[in-house]
Formats: C-alpha cells, sequence, structure tokens
C-alpha cells in the first residue's frame, strides 16, 4: 500500500486530526513561515541598505551595518512575538 492510500483511509471511519495536533501543525507552519519572512526581509532591506559596493568581501562599515541592521529585526522580532504571546486570548 502506498503513503497515499493509508492516509487516505484515515478519513474512513478513523477520527480526524485531533484538534490539538492541528494547533501544532499550524504552529509549525507558521514558524517556517515567519522564518522564512524574516530571512527574506533581513536579505531584502539590509543588505539594500547596507551594500553599497558589491565585492567579494564587506568593508568594514558595511559588516557594521549589517550586524545593526539584524539586530534591530531580531529585536524587533522579540518584542511582536511577546505582545502575541501575551495578548488575552
Amino acid at each position: 500500500m502506498d503513503s497515499f492510500s493509508s492516509h487516505s483511509s484515515m478519513g474512513s471511519g478513523s477520527p480526524q486530526m485531533s484538534a490539538e495536533d492541528f494547533k501544532d501543525q499550524l504552529k509549525n507552519q507558521l514558524a517556517q513561515a515567519y522564518a522564512q519572512e524574516f530571512l527574506e526581509t533581513v536579505r531584502d532591506k539590509c543588505f539594500a541598505k547596507c551594500i553599497t559596493k558589491p565585492g567579494s568581501s564587506l568593508s568594514g562599515s558595511e559588516s557594521s551595518c549589517i550586524s545593526r541592521c539584524v539586530e534591530r529585526y531580531i529585536e524587533a522580532t522579540g518584542i511582536i512575538s511577546k505582545a502575541l504571546f501575551n495578548a488575552p486570548r
């Protein structure tokens, strides 16, 4: 039996995914999407802002700029995460 057949047989008579499993799966998918978005933002915003002359290495000022930019995004991410997870439900 292939994996598709075994999954499709779950729907006939077997209980569906529990609400807790669904929440966990959704949280994992959101975390992955958030990480991807974070990396894209850092790449797009920080590199566009900080890299003035693309080359084989970073200048000191480019390296410092990227470090500060990434630190700001990490800090902002922490603030937003705390606000979301500590919000009244």
